[in-house]
């Protein structure tokens, strides 16, 4: 068991951007479970850093479910091959043409 005092911790505000629908699945994964968005990827970070899965098959099968719903069509291998389009690029600097 973990010393609750060695559970303090310091919090900051990011500004992380992320693709739409994959967003989508993780606030309504977080909704899901009464978790705040910040709760559910502080948890996911801290299962992978360790080499677990942050997920039983219940809540896998829930992911599926949120994914189709929302057409998340990405898996694991699209990772590093996600480029933006040049509009979503301009609308984060704030560009209006």
């Amino acid at each position: 068991m973990v010393d609750e005092a060695k559970l303090v911790v310091e919090r900051v505000q990011t500004g992380v951007r992320m693709e739409k629908r994959l967003l989508k699945v993780l606030k309504a994964l977080a909704e899901y479970h009464d978790l705040t968005l910040g709760d559910l990827l502080e948890g996911i970070v801290l299962h992978v850093f360790e080499g677990k899965c942050p997920f039983g098959e219940a809540n896998l099968q829930r992911i599926a479910d949120l994914k189709k719903f929302y057409g998340l069509d990405l898996d694991s291998t699209a990772s590093h091959h996600l480029k933006e389009t040049k509009r979503s690029r301009k609308a984060a600097r704030g560009d209006s043409k």
